[in-house]
């Protein structure tokens, strides 16, 4: 099995409680792969008796291609691996009906989820300057987490009044969601709770089916993932957990690191193995990770080792600001890419708040590097793909009635906002749905003449979608309401300096569609609509596309590159503010967790950058270097101050006193590269790049010191590259 004696360990395993403490780069999936093949193939165990659960869908994808090689599609066929989310779907698409919910519900995202807090406040009065929605939602889905429910929530906030406001909006919003047959994120963890509390058959029937559980990534669970999982392990207590406390960094969205560190006090006889060779990263990476996460109290002791080379020691940058920051980062870049052959993917750039990301995008097109942002806006919020999303779940569940709202004039129809609130308050007076009182609008008469026709109008159209929707798979469906509501033209005529790439993207969109379809014997809307909703950031990462990778390094757990760069390691910013003043320390050690995540997303080289002085709320203030670099051991770093004051390296201690221990240099990052530029370019020249091939360059031009030139390249692309970065060949 080439595995390793502790990973055959955790393997071999059969019965009974396991906590798997697995380092970074250990191999946990692997451990979890090879586990459920040997309860297969030496324990008699039958697939569907088994549950895996993960975080990701990516992971869960993994998960399934691994052990695909290991025992075959066909013997996992009626296997569950799946994320948290999509197993309560599949549980409640079954059961739910005894909860009240239809078979049909649709599941509300968070921009969804604010649209109904919004309706709610407004029904109930309250103002949104005083009660801000994102605040009251962040309360809700908190209160969710730890599975506190409305009317524990209005008992326990009593003499509190703030709290108990948002505990009544916190009930009215559930009656909302339950009258629309719809669930948000937080939900469908929630009542798959409520369901097996109410309804022990239920509680039984999966318990009887799933003998052994595994779940991935513990330490990231909350309180309700916590019940949910003690529940379903309580009949056979086979339950095999997988994580790393040193890895929980999620906390503030709800993440209970105690379910990883209490695990044994929590299940009795339970086996505990640590898996803490590293196949991942250097002997230098790793010893700088040791040595930072060692400083926090509340963990479980473990030290990562690997067989792989000592490696190049981490460079720690010193820079004058953000700006010199960027420079830096893309300046070695391009020195990485030429003397060490590697491709731009590469290469990450994790940053602690997206607020970071402005200068480092604007630096990256200035010196030509292909680049993709993880974390931005999800091609599935995008504008023009929520519109079609919102048909798709009006046909399937005319209860929704943001999705009604939302397509009601789009495209426009003529139905203006006076004649949207008068249905509206006619499906809150009648408590019917928004859709049901559009589609009978003619029987309430609370319109003219012309505004009733035009709402006709769209609830015949929806009538007749849902029709097509008995007859036609998603894709046919999905090009009908693009055809039948001239939805491109509708963007040509509101978004015309957008239109084009809006349009690529519903394109895409219809792409998606097809590849489902082709996918999937049994395709349904429903389950369409789930796979779009649960998606996550990470879930779209494409590793093998060419350009540099910048996210959160929030974003970055589970990935790793060959380079990382960690820009921002300031006190203030990184750890942040809030943790400072943190008197249990409990948000300070999970900041350090988070540094210990970055460092070990290197697998070869790694890159800290620390500045004098930074812009914050429009001010440019001085800021210290953070506590974590400190942290790190001498022996393994080697600081390059650029651009930044001899005295200010010298308050910080930045001068070394024994060259034995760290060798400090000042590089220009320029310097080489400029010698390198070449200046004869002609109109007419044909060239060579290495990721958008070849082409002929239309267009010269000086710039200060800076050579561009436009190119037209084969491909059809017109692009303007700076040659001292863009290393373009004569052909």
């Amino acid at each position: 099995m080439n595995l390793n004696d502790r990973q055959k360990k955790a393997v071999q395993h059969v019965n009974g409680p396991l906590l798997i403490l697995a380092g970074a780069g250990s191999g946990k999936t692997r451990v979890l792969t090879q586990r459920i093949a040997n309860l297969i193939e030496n324990h008699q165990v039958q697939p569907w008796e088994i549950l895996a659960i993960t975080f990701t869908n990516k992971a869960a994808a993994e998960m399934r291609e691994r052990m695909t090689n290991d025992v075959g599609e066909d013997v996992l066929k009626n296997m569950w691996i799946s994320t948290f989310h999509s197993m309560c779907v599949r549980i409640l698409r079954r059961f739910g009906e005894s909860i009240g919910y239809t078979k049909y519900f649709t599941i509300y995202d968070s921009a969804e989820q604010k649209i109904t807090i919004k309706d709610v406040m407004k029904e109930m009065n309250i103002n949104e300057k005083e009660f801000q929605v994102g605040a009251v939602f962040s309360h809700i889905s908190s209160k969710k987490n730890q599975f506190i429910l409305p009317r524990q929530a209005l008992k326990e906030s009593e003499g509190n009044f703030r709290e108990h406001i948002i505990a009544k909006i916190y009930d009215a919003y559930q009656d909302k969601l339950y009258e629309n047959n719809v669930m948000d994120f937080d939900d469908l963890l929630v009542n798959v709770c409520i369901l097996f509390n109410n309804h022990p058959d239920v509680l039984s029937f999966y318990q009887n089916k799933f003998k052994y559980i595994l779940v991935d990534e513990y330490q990231d669970t909350n309180c309700v993932q916590y019940e949910l999982i003690r529940q379903l392990a309580d009949k056979h207590k086979n339950l095999c957990v997988v994580g790393d406390d040193d890895q929980s960094i999620y906390g503030w969205r709800g993440a209970d690191i105690s379910n990883i560190l209490e695990f044994e006090k929590d299940f009795e006889n339970t086996t505990i193995i640590k898996l803490e060779q590293n196949y991942r990263s250097t002997k230098n990476i790793l010893e700088a990770a040791n040595a930072v996460v060692k400083n926090n109290e509340n963990r479980k002791p473990k030290v990562l080792f690997t067989d792989n080379e000592t490696g190049e020691q981490i460079e720690l940058y010193v820079v004058k600001n953000e700006y010199r920051e960027a420079d830096v980062i893309a300046a070695q870049i391009s020195k990485d890419l030429s003397e060490y052959r590697r491709d731009y993917k590469d290469f990450a750039i994790l940053y602690r708040t997206n607020a970071q990301s402005r200068v480092l995008e604007e630096k990256m097109i200035q010196s030509s590097i292909p680049y993709r942002m993880l974390g931005g806006v999800r091609f599935y919020e995008r504008k023009e793909i929520k519109d079609l999303v919102s048909y798709l779940k009006i046909i399937v569940n005319v209860q929704d009635d943001v999705a009604a709202r939302r397509i009601i004039n789009i495209p426009k129809r003529g139905i203006g906002a006076a004649s949207i609130d008068k249905i509206q308050q006619a499906a809150n007076d009648y408590q019917v749905n928004f859709y049901e009182v559009a589609k009978n609008i003619r029987q309430f008469g609370i319109l003219g003449k012309t505004a009733t026709e035009k709402v006709s109008v769209f609830a015949n159209l929806i009538e007749e979608l849902k029709e097509l929707a008995q007859e036609e798979n998603i894709l046919a469906l999905l090009q009908a309401i693009i055809v039948k509501t001239d939805y491109n033209n509708f963007l040509k005529e509101t978004e015309p300096e957008d239109a084009a790439d809006r349009i690529l993207n519903v394109r895409e969109f219809v792409s998606k569609a097809a590849a489902y379809v082709q996918s999937n014997e049994e395709a349904n809307l429903n389950n369409f609509l789930e796979e779009i909703t649960l998606v996550a950031d990470v879930d779209n990462y494409d590793q093998n596309s060419n350009a540099v990778v910048l996210m959160t390094l929030h974003s970055s757990k589970g990935l790793e590159f060959p380079v990382v760069f960690m820009p921002g390691l300031e006190e203030g910013l990184f750890p942040s503010h809030m943790s400072a003043s943190d008197e249990d320390k409990t948000k300070l050690e999970e900041e350090r967790r988070l540094c210990y995540v970055g460092i070990t997303r290197a697998r070869e080289k790694l890159y800290i950058l620390q500045a004098e002085e930074r812009m914050t709320y429009g001010q440019i203030k001085a800021v210290e270097p953070s506590r974590f670099i400190a942290e790190l051991p001498a022996e393994v770093i080697r600081i390059n101050k650029v651009f930044a004051s001899k005295k200010y390296a010298k308050k910080n201690n930045y001068e070394p006193t024994k060259k034995s221990d760290i060798e400090f240099k000042i590089w220009n990052p320029h310097k080489k590269m400029e010698s390198t530029i070449i200046e004869d370019f002609v109109t007419g020249d044909i060239v060579m790049h290495r990721m958008f091939g070849k082409g002929t360059v239309i267009e010269k031009m000086k710039k200060k010191e800076d050579i561009f030139v436009t190119i037209k390249f084969e491909s059809g692309e017109f692009k303007k590259l700076n040659t001292k970065f863009a290393k373009l060949q004569k052909v």
